[in-house]
């Protein structure tokens, strides 16, 4: 039986995702605790979105082919008695075996947080990001809309990357301000990888005054990777998770959601 599961974790003490020769990332601990509760060797999944080290994920999604038997409760109680505190599967699903958590996601949807401080954070560090120049949201806002739309993403494109097409659909950037901290939000049908680090970086310029609006336009245009800001912190991004077909009955949603701000 195929299952899916949906994961929450704090990555500030991973080497991202993706696992590593040093066993020290979200998806070694996750298949660890999960051959652990079903007590097999190994068990090999799949995930939605591979995400960078200090990044944060609220509902990730994986799937596998169960060696054995469990209820779908069992599976999430069970995994996160050999979980550490920091990672929570947050609810399983018994899918299709046609079901792909890569291959089968129409969109994934990102939040970046922002602190916009004098002083860096402190109890929020490692899950904010961090300026100390004010900014402004018009100037923002209006270089958000050069991205939307299908476009060459070279530009804003890690040099590791290892997609096959820098063209995405950028399906929409939406910017809130509540007190000191910000949040902006991305969906797309796929990211490449540090594409939201690299636009926040260009974001940010724009904002702060550096850089006009129309500007943004021309790094997308150049399709250079040099011509773009530098790449900015992974503390405050988050993985929102993937949207699938809705005949699938995958949530959508997590506690966590209610915690991260705005």
């Amino acid at each position: 039986m195929r299952v899916a599961l949906g994961v929450s974790y704090l990555g500030t003490a991973y080497q991202g995702w993706q696992s590593q020769p040093s066993g020290q990332t979200v998806q070694d601990q996750l298949e660890r605790a999960l051959c652990a509760f079903a007590d097999v060797p190994a068990i090999t999944m799949l995930c939605a979105g591979r995400t960078d080290a200090g990044v944060h994920g609220l509902n990730q999604v994986v799937h596998f082919d169960a060696p054995v038997q469990r209820p779908m409760a069992a599976w999430v109680r069970g995994t996160n008695r050999f979980l550490p505190p920091d990672i929570a599967v947050q609810w399983a699903r018994a899918v299709p075996a046609t079901f792909h958590a890569r291959n089968s996601a129409r969109a994934r949807r990102y939040a970046y947080v922002l602190l916009e401080s004098p002083v860096r954070p402190s109890v929020e560090a490692g899950r904010v990001g961090w300026v100390f120049r004010p900014l402004a949201l018009a100037p923002m806002q209006a270089a958000a809309q050069h991205l939307i739309g299908q476009h060459d993403f070279s530009a804003f494109r890690a040099a590791q990357c290892q997609a096959r097409s820098p063209v995405k659909h950028l399906r929409r950037i939406d910017i809130h301000r509540r007190g000191p901290y910000w949040r902006f939000d991305f969906e797309a049908d796929a990211f490449l990888h540090h594409m939201i680090r690299n636009i926040m970086g260009c974001l940010i310029a724009i904002g702060q005054g550096l850089r006009p609006p129309e500007w943004m336009a021309a790094v997308r245009d150049a399709r250079r990777r040099d011509i773009a800001a530098p790449t900015f912190a992974p503390d405050g991004l988050y993985f929102l998770g993937p949207r699938y077909d809705e005949a699938l009955g995958l949530p959508e949603r997590t506690p966590a959601f209610d915690w991260l701000p705005l």
